[in-house]
């Protein structure tokens, strides 16, 4: 005869929270005042829910003690905009040729609505988020990119114009640094300004990389459509040196629309950042779950291998 459960004993569901936090406590005391810049971008950007949970998560980063750094994309809502408004724009190497008109809509997707809907959300779950385009105090100086390609057929290696497409050139940094002994937590559009006054169009990930070596920031955490890095067996690998991503890039596993992705951590692990961490942002309460656990649930790149 099974004995009756004493009714003050705690159900296995309120067990497993308090481990869970037990857990995360030696975590959140090793990153306390350390900066996370994160790449918020995908799908999950645009689903209600998830968006609720990630603003939910990085309230709480603020609250244990960390300074996150927000840096968002939008490249699916940049195209439904410009659908609708029947401008036509193409795309060489991934990236979106940027004309006047294209930058016009571009800035005002990326600074306008959705840095908005980011900083609302935020706010929404009891933060204090502030809204910011590279512009804003020369935040992000940007200069054009330059890409070349060689014609299969002459063998000539020729510029390709972007038009409006930068990279950064310089972070102005003092703009940032204050926000890290305050309550809020800025929100960064990847708008990035020339020496002239002009927008540029800047990869989100690139800017991330950016703010995180010049912050010199303890991670840099990008959240995308995809687990992480896979190996050849389609088997997610947890945790990656330098060395091992350039053998995985140089055989092919690292293949496709990943390989710019890790190309972004290695750059920002060369520059000082101490790890760098691709993560499905469609899962719930990701972030926490990479940071706050033992064994994390996406793959970190750094030189130690080591959370």
């Amino acid at each position: 005869m099974t004995e009756p459960q004493h009714p003050s004993l705690p159900s296995q569901k309120i067990l497993d929270t308090a481990k869970t936090l037990s857990e995360a406590l030696p975590y959140m005391r090793r990153f306390a005042g350390q900066t996370f810049v994160v790449k918020y971008g995908g799908h999950a950007m645009g689903e209600d829910a998830a968006a609720e949970l990630f603003a939910r998560d990085v309230v709480l980063l603020k609250q244990v003690g960390i300074n996150p750094v927000v840096v968002h994309g939008g490249g699916p809502q940049i195209g439904a905009m410009l659908d609708r408004l029947k401008i036509k724009t193409a795309f060489i190497d991934g990236l979106r040729v940027t004309d006047r008109d294209t930058m016009d809509v571009v800035e005002m997707v990326l600074a306008g609505s959705i840095n908005k809907q980011i900083v609302s959300a935020i706010n929404q779950q009891g933060g204090m988020a502030i809204g910011l385009s590279g512009k804003d105090g020369k935040l992000i100086e940007a200069r054009k990119l330059r890409r070349a390609k060689r014609d299969e057929n002459s063998n000539v290696e020729k510029i390709l114009d972007l038009g409006y497409v930068g990279e950064p050139s310089k972070i102005n940094t003092d703009i940032l640094k204050p926000f890290q002994n305050s309550n809020v937590i800025p929100v960064i559009a990847p708008i990035g300004v020339g020496d002239h006054g002009e927008s540029y169009n800047i990869n989100a990930d690139t800017v991330a990389g950016a703010i995180a070596a010049a912050l010199g920031a303890s991670k840099m955490i990008m959240m995308t459509d995809v687990a992480g890095v896979l190996d050849k067996e389609k088997r997610l690998i947890a945790s990656l040196s330098p060395k091992d991503a350039y053998i995985l890039l140089g055989d092919g596993t690292i293949s496709g629309g990943m390989i710019p992705k890790v190309e972004c951590c290695l750059n920002a692990v060369r520059d000082g950042v101490g790890a760098a961490h691709i993560l499905d942002g469609r899962l719930p309460h990701v972030l926490l779950l990479e940071i706050f656990t033992e064994h994390g649930i996406g793959t970190m790149i750094s030189r130690s291998k080591q959370p």
